[in-house]
């Protein structure tokens, strides 16, 4: 079941107001539900905002299957059942769109049969191509295929149609996002040398491969779970350590060029207890929506997994904002640029600020 925490960012002394929001979160009894009243499986996900039909669009891991381990030493699993899809156009009240992409159950050589693994589907428009582009890691059972996949639609809605998987310019990846920049060149980030390091490389004009250009970066920081966006010409990024299924701190990135170098700012998570700042509020990023209409204005969206019934595994939606001086600089390496502070706040009450839909 999937529990929502829905926030928005607004500055400091517009916060008290969103106390009275209508968007509530009681923790470990509320669940999120569709339209239709079933609990939504879009973990992992990413939403996509489509001019088109002037809805979002959110993808994710479908979860809703029994969890079991191969073997005593083995990770939990869900056999792959497919990435599912909602639409929505107040991000709260969220239609079933279907399996858009599913899973193979009898074809076991098919990268996406049941026994595998499929997590972080990601899904971005082509201007040119007029085409709906997923990307997501595609491993096996025990993470030694450590691969990304990609799929198309003609439609937000797919059915998507698999393509192919490979290792970008060789090397391993497992969590992985894409981000589509201001001017349409995308880029694929991806953890890598058994997550030690992440590398970014931009994808190719139809974002169906990569191109020859990669850079490595924070390197032996053991990071993993991007999520990157954009803010007044300064690209920034969330991450975890990594650690399993279990939460972790989350730190702040940031840097003037996508491809590097990206210096460390510290931990984004304000209020709460120690405890919940130092998990990420018992969760971990997945991706960081911006709101149209409201310049700076973000929504972190993260998971908090349950290894012992990934089915149950729910949602933390919070506000982030971008401002102040960044406290925890954790990489020298780069001259210690003055950037702006990343903060995620905890609360339990949200509701949109007036304007946020105005594009």
């Amino acid at each position: 079941m999937a529990v929502s925490i829905l926030a928005t960012c607004l500055p400091p002394e517009n916060w008290k107001r969103l106390r009275k929001s209508i968007f509530t979160c009681h923790l470990l009894t509320r669940v999120w539900l569709d339209t239709d009243g079933n609990t939504i499986q879009a973990h992992g996900g990413g939403i996509l905002y489509d001019h088109k039909t002037a809805k979002y669009y959110w993808y994710g891991e479908n979860k809703d299957g029994p969890t079991y381990q191969i073997h005593p030493e083995g990770a939990q699993r869900v056999d792959i059942i497919g990435v599912s899809c909602y639409s929505s156009e107040d991000l709260w009240s969220w239609t079933h769109e279907g399996i858009v992409l599913p899973g193979e159950r009898t074809n076991i050589t098919h990268d996406l049969h049941k026994s595998k693994v499929l997590e972080r589907p990601k899904v971005i428009y082509n201007d040119r191509t007029k085409q709906y582009v997923m990307w997501m890691h595609i491993d096996d059972t025990n993470y030694t295929r450590a691969s990304v996949g990609v799929a198309v639609s003609n439609s937000p809605t797919g059915t998507f149609t698999y393509l192919y998987s490979f290792r970008p310019h060789g090397f391993d990846s497992r969590d992985m996002t894409i981000f589509k920049d201001d001017d349409g060149k995308a880029y694929l980030f991806y953890s890598s040398r058994v997550n030690s390091e992440l590398h970014v490389s931009p994808l190719t004009e139809d974002y169906l491969n990569i191109t020859s250009a990669m850079r490595r970066i924070l390197v032996r920081r053991f990071r993993e779970a991007p999520a990157v966006f954009k803010f007044q010409g300064t690209y920034y990024m969330i991450t975890s350590r990594c650690s399993g299924w279990a939460p972790n701190r989350a730190l702040a990135h940031a840097t003037h060029s996508i491809m590097g170098p990206w210096e460390t700012l510290g931990n984004p998570c304000v209020g709460g207890n120690q405890f919940l700042r130092v998990t990420t509020f018992l969760s971990q990023s997945t991706f960081v929506l911006p709101l149209p209409g409201l310049p700076g204005t973000f929504i972190f969206m993260a998971d908090r997994w349950n290894p012992s019934n990934l089915r149950d595994s729910r949602y933390v939606w919070l506000p982030l904002s971008i401002g102040g001086l960044a406290d925890e600089p954790v990489d020298y390496s780069f001259g210690f640029p003055l950037w702006p502070k990343v903060s995620i706040y905890w609360h339990r009450k949200w509701r949109l600020p007036e304007g946020w839909r105005k594009r």
